[in-house]
């Protein structure tokens, strides 16, 4: 099920992030008011979603100590992944764009 889910992540970020929130509670643990999930639907979807896969609820050791809620080490460099590929899908969206403005007669 785990790599259905990845599959459908990566063609449609918001199909899944309405997944999570209609089937689970994993949007309203990562995200502390509704406007941060529902402006990341919009803006950016994957790392909305990935965010949200990241973030660890409770406490766990670490060398250093105690880690409080929120998403730590090896969890932020998925979060940038996430950025990467929404700025990406941005840019062919305005490439796209661009290329049918040259062909549009005018």
């Amino acid at each position: 099920m785990g790599c259905l889910l990845a599959l459908f992540a990566f063609i449609s970020p918001r199909f899944v992030l309405g997944l999570l929130y209609l089937f689970t509670n994993r949007l309203t643990i990562a995200f502390s008011s509704g406007w941060e999930g529902l402006i990341g639907f919009f803006v950016l979807p994957y790392t909305t979603l990935f965010y949200a896969l990241v973030y660890q609820t409770g406490s766990g050791k670490s060398g250093a100590g105690v880690l409080g809620p929120g998403v730590h080490g090896f969890g932020w460099l998925i979060v940038a992944v996430g950025v990467l590929l929404d700025l990406s899908s941005m840019d062919v969206g305005r490439r796209a764009r661009l290329r049918r403005s040259r062909r549009a007669p005018r």
